[in-house]
């Protein structure tokens, strides 16, 4: 076991040489240090998670890693050779789709093959293996700019291995890409860890890193923690609440005004306060005394005594209290309201903002949507998830009046005629998936437009336009080129640019696709103060742990609606129990249960598996009898919640809706 480590300590290194191999790393770009002492052994057969926020230093070390530019200090070696050395044993996938999309499937593997001057044998037999791997081998002519997010990170993929590489380099790869795809893709990765490829990976999602083998916490250029997820989480001394109250708005002001007030000291149990949609998460020191100091909180303030359930901290919660540590956590920036406006409490008592009934679009023969109905109230946050094609972004066209529906009906803000009449137009906010801002125009520019064509008058302008460069934390860089921006900063800035007018219905399609979780963190706070402010909102996002933080959702497969509620009722529904089991030989075990049950059913989680059993009674004997046959051990067996995750992928399933 590795323990958790502070960048201060040595790092002792193993009799064989590791795959990949960082003492004293050093990387300035003039007097800005990126990167700042980085000591860092990965072993062979390793999937090694680097996670931070942005601007860490991640990509700079991948790119030193990748021999695409040097160390201003330290040692760093690949395979025992410095990376330029080596670039033929390295597989390098970058945050951009690093593919032609004019080029067929079978021509980008081509192209990146004889880049990589491997031989025509070698090829068809490598594209062989990991087309099929990929569950690709059926759209080798496709082009690559007709997949899916998806499939094309999977074709990357494919691209990365063709030279079979020894170490393989992947910065955020599975950035836009559905939730039962970024499954199947973390399979895949541990399948290859065990063929004894080494990985590195970097992800802005938590969840995924739940399935590195061990993590390295990163900020401000340094490695402040690493260890396995549970070390990382243990460490944290912390415990986890989950409170459910009716009057949800109530209990996270009180709980946060005692943070505020006592969160840094011994003087409360309560360290931290997340609000989610239909519950309130706090981080504790002793879960007893911590649960009586909230119950009496309540009671004190006359909110209804909570149902609270104990459960162990998150990633997410390891991390944020680590940047909490540095001092740089965003602060809360309060948005410079014109209208007045009565907060919602409660959203199931409002009135109804958005009403679809038996809506369908369709696109010659293809139902992209089919008989959708939704009901939306003022300061409700709403999901529509789903993957990939479901027909979640064409729902939001038509409700907004961007694309006409082929039947069915929509009522809008009350208005159930012209969805497109300019008196709506001001009264609704729409931050698409790709375009929101014009990248040759600067970002004073963009907000500039954005404010007059919502008319927004001269003086209130300025204020909340100096309000979107503090949220951005932009202010003195207004004049830089919205191009030039990285994905997160460029989507906070559209996010400003939505909401500058004081929408009343408000639509987000994917907007925290590449931010980090530091920004998504402020992203929710600034969408839960508009909700509380009334505006109805419909947001769509392929984060599941982010999902979390909506009042109801659906869930969408094939344009159709297949399950509905909050995060809780949607999780309690599952079918059958989700079991964790600790074995010997992870791949080997997961290959042999994924040819006798379904293959969605089995995921591996670092060391553990979790299996998804409908008739768990009968289904344990089976799943005992065929490991003990193979000659695999079972060590531990327990039951675990459903995660929403593992909700969706079942929903999405068994309704048939998995696509590669």
């Amino acid at each position: 076991m590795v323990s958790i480590y502070t960048q201060s300590n040595s790092i002792a290194l193993s009799q064989e040489f590791p795959p990949i191999h960082i003492q004293g790393l050093y990387k300035h770009y003039g007097k800005t240090a990126a990167v700042r002492g980085i000591d860092l052994d990965i072993n062979r057969g390793e999937l090694f998670g680097l996670i931070g926020p942005d601007g860490a230093g991640k990509t700079t070390i991948f790119h030193i890693l990748g021999g695409v530019m040097e160390a201003t200090a330290g040692k760093v070696q690949i395979l025992g050779q410095t990376p330029r050395k080596v670039r033929n044993a390295i597989g390098y996938l970058t945050q951009q789709f690093s593919l032609y999309l004019d080029l067929s499937v079978d021509e980008n593997l081509r192209y990146s093959a004889s880049l990589r001057q491997v031989s025509d044998r070698r090829f068809q037999q490598q594209r062989q293996k990991y087309l099929k791997l990929m569950q690709l081998d059926r759209f080798g002519d496709r082009l690559a700019g007709k997949l899916s997010g998806g499939m094309k990170q999977k074709l990357a993929l494919c691209c990365a291995l063709i030279s079979e590489p020894k170490v393989l380099l992947l910065d955020e790869p599975t950035t836009g890409v559905d939730t039962v795809a970024r499954r199947e893709f973390w399979d895949i990765l541990a399948g290859l860890t065990a063929q004894g490829i080494t990985i590195i990976v970097a992800t802005p999602d938590l969840d995924e890193a739940e399935r590195c083998d061990r993590i390295a916490l990163l900020y401000d250029g340094q490695i402040k923690q690493m260890g396995t997820p549970k070390q990382l989480k243990d460490a944290l001394k912390l415990h986890r609440l989950e409170i459910y109250t009716s009057e949800l708005a109530k209990a996270d002001r009180l709980l946060l005004d005692v943070v505020e007030a006592y969160g840094g000291n011994t003087s409360s149990q309560i360290v931290d306060v997340q609000v989610l949609g239909d519950r309130i998460d706090v981080l504790v020191r002793e879960p007893e005394m911590g649960e009586a100091e909230v119950r009496s909180l309540f009671a004190a303030a006359q909110i209804p005594d909570p149902t609270i359930r104990q459960s162990e901290p998150t990633l997410e919660n390891v991390f944020v209290n680590l940047i909490r540590s540095q001092g740089a956590i965003p602060k809360f920036v309060v948005f410079p309201r014109q209208r007045q406006v009565e907060q919602i409490t409660n959203p199931a008592d409002a009135a109804i903002a958005i009403h679809a009934r038996q809506l369908n679009r369709t696109f010659g023969n293809f139902r992209a949507v089919q008989n959708l109905n939704l009901e939306i109230r003022y300061g409700e946050v709403y999901g529509l998830l789903g993957a990939n094609g479901a027909g979640k972004t064409t729902a939001i066209k038509m409700l907004c009046g961007l694309l006409p529906i082929s039947s069915g009906e929509i009522s809008l803000g009350g208005e159930k005629g012209n969805l497109r009449s300019a008196d709506l137009r001001q009264r609704i906010g729409y931050m698409s998936q790709k375009f929101t801002l014009y990248d040759d125009l600067t970002i004073i520019e963009n907000l500039e437009f954005y404010s007059g064509v919502y008319g927004i008058p001269p003086r209130q302008q300025r204020q909340k336009i100096a309000w979107v460069l503090e949220i951005c934390g932009l202010e003195g860089q207004e004049k830089l080129m919205t191009g030039s921006l990285p994905g997160g900063w460029k989507q906070r800035v559209a996010f400003g640019a939505s909401v500058m007018h004081e929408p009343e219905i408000l639509f987000l399609d994917e907007p925290t696709s590449g931010v980090d979780v530091l920004a998504r963190k402020q992203f929710w706070q600034l969408i839960n103060d508009f909700a509380r402010n009334g505006t109805a909102i419909l947001v769509t996002t392929h984060y599941m742990n982010e999902a979390e933080q909506c009042n109801r959702m659906c869930f969408m497969v094939s344009g159709q609606k297949v399950a509905e509620g909050s995060a809780s009722e949607i999780k309690a529904a599952q079918v059958g129990q989700l079991f964790e089991i600790a074995v010997t030989q992870v791949q080997d075990s997961y290959e042999l249960l994924r040819t006798q049950f379904e293959p969605w059913r089995i995921s591996i989680f670092g060391d553990r598996l979790h299996v998804v059993l409908d008739e768990p009674d009968r289904e344990i004997l089976q799943l005992r009898s065929l490991m003990q046959s193979a000659n695999l051990e079972i060590h531990d067996m327990q039951i675990i919640p459903f995660s929403l995750e593992d909700a969706f992928i079942g929903e999405v399933q068994r309704a048939g809706g998995a696509s590669p």
